[in-house]
């Protein structure tokens, strides 16, 4: 954009000096954090206790994938989401019938992965693990000529595209490694409480906007990465974008608010309050599902009569929208069982078929009774 034909009157201006706050008023903070607190206790105990939730919650990485781009203009479905991953997961480039949005929340999925990937082998929660996120975020589609996985040479913006009219101006890109090195400092310290410092750490991500494009669902996966890397989540589920989403407007105006004021409790107390109602709508997401599983591990072994039924029905669990093929050569049962599965299931009405098989071209097939509890 042109700066001088931007409207500034109203803008603020990023909060030099004033990140991370000396003092927090904790007492205006106890109440949020303790239900915060107890509540992700309770999903995680839930995480424990799921001795396959890598299967189960599965799903739950696909809604943030959709729901985080979403919050950006990125406008995909689940069913298109789980279509692509089940069709063109394994080509090198997308092909050009997939909608540009559907590619950017697949690129989504694949970067939280990946940044979970490198923490998992050692790799520290960094700058650089930062920008390798960002690289794979918009490494195709619109993003693409967007600077991926480096940060911004000019100053940045957030507003209203349309108007014109901005609404916050980010810290400047001469400011910006010194921002970046006090920021990752902070992560890695032991000031504040766990909860209030990813609250604190999101907000600065976002302030700072460090990336020409793509800073929002970078942020939001900051929250999940934060949690998980310091051990107060057993595993790497929990996603607070559809909170955001459903109080974006609060959620832009606090984080503008704290800029302009220099005041982080506000702040501190919704982040809390969206890290407690996501808390609760996962436990039921993942009761719902555990449930669902339970349910349909008893209908799979009286309809396929097999040893290998559970397998089956874990791999349908894990990919609710699935190839033929890839059932047959990757679920680990022999081809011919599979396939005969696959005959029974479509009879039964537990699976529909979204695309029939066509030449060289195999069925696709869709697990409704799962996606009717996961789409969003």
């Amino acid at each position: 954009m042109n700066d001088k034909l931007l409207d500034l009157s109203q803008a603020v201006s990023y909060h030099t000096g004033q990140f991370p706050p000396a003092q927090l008023d904790y007492a205006a903070l106890m109440d949020p954090l303790l239900k915060a607190t107890d509540t992700l206790a309770r999903y995680d105990q839930m995480l424990k206790g799921m001795h396959n939730s890598e299967i189960l919650l599965a799903p739950l990485r696909n809604q943030e994938a959709v729901i985080s781009s979403r919050m950006e203009g990125t406008i995909s479905t689940m069913d298109e989401v789980l279509q692509y991953q089940a069709e063109f997961e394994e080509e090198e480039k997308p092909p050009s019938e997939v909608r540009s949005e559907v590619i950017e929340t697949i690129l989504y999925r694949r970067a939280l992965n990946a940044a979970q990937r490198q923490l998992e082998q050692g790799y520290p929660l960094s700058p650089s693990l930062i920008k390798s996120v960002h690289r794979q975020l918009l490494s195709w589609g619109r993003g693409a000529t967007k600077s991926p996985g480096a940060f911004k040479k000019e100053q940045n913006y957030v507003g209203d595209r349309n108007s014109r009219s901005i609404h916050f101006i980010p810290i400047s890109p001469e400011q910006l490694p010194g921002g970046i090195e006090t920021l990752f400092d902070f992560i890695a310290s032991d000031q504040f409480t766990l909860l209030i410092r990813t609250a604190l750490a999101h907000l600065e991500f976002e302030a700072l906007h460090p990336f020409e494009d793509g800073n929002g669902r970078v942020g939001r996966m900051l929250v999940t990465l934060m949690l998980w890397n310091s051990g107060t989540i057993a595993a790497p589920h929990f996603y607070i974008s559809r909170f955001f989403e459903d109080h974006k407007d609060e959620y832009i105006h606090l984080m503008r608010e704290t800029s302009r004021t220099a005041t982080w409790e506000p702040w501190c107390r919704f982040f809390l309050a969206a890290v407690e109602s996501q808390a609760l709508e996962n436990i039921a997401v993942a009761e719902s599902i555990r449930s669902l599983y339970e349910e349909m591990k008893k209908q799979f072994a009286e309809l396929l009569s097999s040893k290998w039924s559970v397998q089956a029905l874990d791999y349908i669990f894990a990919n609710p929208i699935f190839r033929n093929s890839s059932f047959t050569q990757k679920s680990g049962i022999p081809a011919q069982t599979a396939a005969r599965f696959t005959r029974v299931l479509l009879d039964q009405g537990m699976l529909q078929t979204i695309r029939a098989a066509s030449g060289r071209r195999p069925a696709t097939y869709r697990f409704e009774p799962l996606m009717t509890r996961v789409r969003v």
